[in-house]
């Protein structure tokens, strides 16, 4: 059942792209890279219209959760996917996709998201409490997945024995798995925007039920079409950066901006209509989803395959990380912001960026 919230292009274009994805995958008859581009827009555009609709049915912050989480478990699935099918070859898969995923959310997203909203508004709140949680549990699962590893000398390399492994997929899940309860449930409150009672594009009238379903199932399916385009613009895009020179952990971070265009998009547009907690709740939880998820199907994989699984980054990146969530860290520890954070932010995206193309 389409109504008036749930649009007709948000329905077409899901099909759409699953139509060009199959299409392309039987090797159909000319070239396909721009209208894979432009199908890929196009799903990621209803995708976030289903978001939005899931989160007015369901409320904050449970709304800004469901994207996260949705999105994240078929990244999960690919990557696994990914190394079940290349073996060894893909040791180190995990490690650079949520290392990836990490900077572009606390540098990328989170900067375009300040510096949209101080453009638009001078200065923006959120609450506090909820971001400090969220960021205190960022780092431990960071720092205990992406940089431990570098020191522990049970195995050698940057890498954990299966026993220190099982260790941190559970600890991983304990952390990720409390500060889910602590924003749906216990402390719910500290992730509300102060303003969501009060404006009138939250206020309309919510979807029904069967709305709401509906577009569940469209937005996995929308993130299904995001996760396969991505990869089916994989070799292109492989293609053009081995021309340019670059080195090939280039394409990791260009897949992963993809995949995680539905949430930038998101984020940025609650930022737009000023409600940066709601920005702050689908980026951070992304993030957290992101690591919290991964490692322990890592882990899995690891105990079925007898697979070496490579966690700890180099020191470049190491320091990169470490700068990004402190300077994240002490921008938002007055409950304000600026263009000032959002210009900071953007441009340690862009030194990672550099760095990743010039290492």
């Amino acid at each position: 059942m389409v109504t008036r919230i749930t649009k007709y292009w948000a329905v077409i274009f899901p099909a759409l792209a699953w139509i060009v994805y199959y299409v392309k995958s039987i090797g159909f008859a000319g070239t396909f890279d721009l209208v894979v581009a432009g199908a890929l827009v196009g799903v990621v555009l209803a995708a976030v219209h289903h978001a939005e609709v899931i989160a007015h049915r369901v409320g904050e912050p449970a709304g800004t959760l469901v994207l996260a989480i949705a999105i994240t478990v078929i990244e999960v699935a690919l990557i696994v996917s990914l190394m079940l099918t290349g073996g060894s070859d893909t040791h180190t898969l995990a490690r650079d996709t949520v290392f990836a995923a990490i900077m572009i959310i606390l540098t990328g997203i989170i900067g375009l998201c300040l510096l949209v909203g101080g453009v638009r508004y001078r200065e923006q709140h959120f609450g506090r409490h909820g971001t400090s949680a969220a960021l205190v549990t960022l780092t431990a699962i960071s720092v205990l997945t992406l940089i431990l590893p570098n020191y522990t000398t049970s195995a050698p390399g940057p890498v954990y024995n299966l026993s220190q492994l099982v260790f941190v997929a559970i600890i991983s899940l304990v952390l990720y798995g409390t500060f889910v309860m602590v924003q749906t449930v216990r402390h719910r409150a500290y992730f509300l925007p102060d303003e969501i009672a009060s404006d009138a594009d939250l206020a309309t009238e919510k979807p029904s039920n069967q709305t709401a379903l509906v577009s569940l199932l469209l937005l996995l399916a929308c993130l299904g079409a995001v996760v396969l385009l991505a990869k089916k613009l994989a070799p292109v895009i492989e293609e053009k950066v081995v021309a340019f020179g670059a080195p090939e952990s280039v394409v990791g971070v260009i897949v992963a901006l993809v995949i995680l265009l539905p949430e930038g998009v998101a984020a940025f547009r609650a930022a737009r209509r000023n409600h940066l907690q709601i920005s702050l709740n689908l980026a951070l939880g992304s993030a957290l989803a992101s690591i919290g998820l991964t490692i322990p199907a890592v882990a899995i994989v690891s105990m079925m395959t007898d697979m070496t699984i490579s966690l700890g980054i180099d020191t470049k990146s190491t320091v990169l990380l470490v700068l990004s969530l402190f300077t994240v860290a002490l921008s938002f520890t007055t409950g304000r912001t600026t263009i000032m954070q959002g210009v900071v932010l953007l441009v340690l995206f862009a030194v990672y960026l550099f760095t990743t193309i010039v290492p």
